[in-house]
């Protein structure tokens, strides 16, 4: 049963995704670095390449400080060399100056003619450590200058971190009319008020479905006061086998080099190692039975060895069918999967469970063309 509204209730297909390992974090035993799987433009971008072979419509290319490589440069040179695939961009609302993103941002997405899509993320910067609400409102002024860049001839704005006035937008106006859809994860209330007010796409990281449940209710609650109504995302780990057995006896194989110490380490390298999200998972991990499943089918083990999504639906290919279908009927309708190593769990994904799946790629909100359909860019002035 449906938990919350969704933009597209008749939708019986869902949005497949895979992941790129742009920040350093490919494997083939968790915590052991692997010169074969580093982060580079080879094989970041093969992994890429293989995404789109296996069918699934779209792919995470993630962005860190620390480590890895530049996300929206990585996008620009996956234009040429994919044709199908979406590609969804994380950017980190402040690195770049807003009206600068909103042209480069653009230009991705004529590049890419329409197959662009963007993560939110509101993170500190380097040598920075900001207040949660201002970090959000931060992030809040930058999606709203987007928005006017893409969509309005001139650009006025007046806001606590950012004001412009009379800046004219020719030629920020992207592909898709209206701009990219835009993703989002967060959990604060601060969070949420954005994500109700401007996003498309609400993110989630794996817990107990109870929990992401809540999560649902609570943001399509603020979604509700500004007469929207969102789609539903999880972004999951993946280990599938013949058979369950196989699959578990795989997740342990991952981590049976890990040092724990090292494995913390690691977590806490990432500047969003305190969020809140963060401290969800590491709560399921502190609630799993004794070989990290937290429920049937969902291992925290991955969680040892990484900040951020720290969890994996590990089964047959019947079972995590049967997973995936419980999170449809809840809502979900956006899936980012991965796995270690990710060329090779993609193949594994695609050839036991994408023939068995519908796959789209969401429907854009606001007047978007769909990456499927043919679009025609607006000119100079031009409104739809």
């Amino acid at each position: 049963m449906t938990i919350v509204p969704i933009t597209s209730p008749d939708l019986d297909a869902a949005e497949v995704s895979w992941f790129s390992a742009l920040c350093s974090d490919d494997y083939q035993f968790l915590g052991v670095p692997d010169g074969d799987l580093r982060s580079s433009w080879a094989h970041c971008s093969n992994i890429v390449r293989e995404a789109e072979a296996q069918g699934f419509r779209n792919i995470l290319c993630p962005s860190s400080y620390q480590v890895g490589q530049d996300t929206l440069s990585f996008v620009a040179g996956c234009a040429p060399i994919t044709e199908k695939i979406n590609l969804l961009a994380a950017v980190r609302c402040g690195e770049v100056q807003p009206i600068m993103l909103a042209r480069t941002i653009a230009t991705l997405d004529h590049m890419l003619e329409g197959r662009l899509t963007v993560n939110i993320i509101s993170s500190d910067f380097p040598g920075e450590k900001a207040d949660s609400d201002y970090r959000y409102q931060r992030s809040r002024e930058v999606v709203e200058i987007l928005k006017q860049a893409w969509t309005r001839d001139e650009i006025n704005y007046e806001g606590e971190v950012y004001n412009f006035k009379g800046l004219t937008t020719d030629p920020v106006r992207p592909y898709q009319t209206g701009g990219p859809l835009l993703y989002f994860g967060g959990y604060s209330p601060s969070a949420l008020e954005l994500c109700g007010q401007h996003c498309d796409v609400y993110l989630m990281w794996p817990e107990p479905q109870e929990n992401l449940a809540g999560r649902m209710r609570d943001v399509n609650a603020v979604a509700e006061k500004y007469d929207r109504t969102l789609d539903y995302g999880l972004r999951v780990h993946m280990i599938v086998r013949d058979t369950e057995q196989e699959a578990r006896e795989y997740a342990d194989y991952i981590v049976s080099k890990l040092d724990d110490e090292y494995g913390q380490l690691i977590r806490e390298r990432g500047l969003d190692s305190g969020s809140l999200g963060v401290a969800h998972q590491a709560k399921a991990r502190e609630l799993a039975d004794k070989f990290g499943y937290v429920e049937p089918g969902l291992w925290t083990g991955v969680g040892r060895a990484r900040s951020g999504c720290g969890a994996a639906l590990v089964g047959s290919t019947d079972q995590v069918l049967s997973k995936i279908e419980e999170y449809q009927k809840m809502g979900i309708r956006a899936f980012i999967f991965s796995g270690y190593p990710h060329i090779d769990e993609a193949k594994h994904f695609g050839s036991r469970v994408m023939p068995h799946l519908k796959t789209c790629s969401l429907p854009h909100a606001y007047g978007r063309v769909p990456a499927s359909a043919p679009a025609t860019p607006l000119a100079a002035g031009e409104r739809r």
